[in-house]
């Protein structure tokens, strides 16, 4: 998993924030984190859909029954920087709750039905993150 998040990231850096394959069309940004054993920036590629100045991220690893580590590091340190297209900022990190959740995440799988199949795959609730920049 880490030389194909690797080799998207180098193709996102490459185009401009564009990538291809099953992104094609996507709005992706690099999220980067410190591991929250190792205190190691690491750096994760992922579907955003903007949500007026902030980003929305899903914690959803394809529906694994387990939350993805980058949800995990982002709990215990909610201090990020992100790249989407050519502009890369710090911002916060804050997972989103109740109604505005919901909402969030029924507009994500209206446009993205596979997120919806991510769902189905799972028992947990799948985290909702909104990206705040520091600007």
């Amino acid at each position: 998993m880490q030389d194909y998040n690797q080799k998207i990231i180098e193709e996102f850096r490459a185009n401009e924030g564009k990538v291809g394959g099953p992104f094609e069309g996507a709005t992706m940004l690099l999220l980067t984190h410190r591991g929250r054993k190792t205190g190691t920036e690491r750096t994760n590629p992922l579907v955003t859909m903007p949500d007026g100045g902030r980003y929305i991220i899903f914690a959803s690893k394809g529906g694994a029954p387990e939350d993805p580590d980058w949800y995990r590091n982002i709990k215990a340190n909610s201090d990020v920087t992100v790249e989407v297209g050519t502009d890369k900022f710090e911002a916060k990190a804050e997972e989103v709750t109740g109604d505005e959740r919901d909402r969030l995440w029924r507009k994500n799988v209206s446009e993205r039905p596979t997120f919806g199949e991510y769902e189905e795959r799972t028992d947990r609730v799948i985290p909702v993150i909104a990206i705040i920049p520091r600007r």
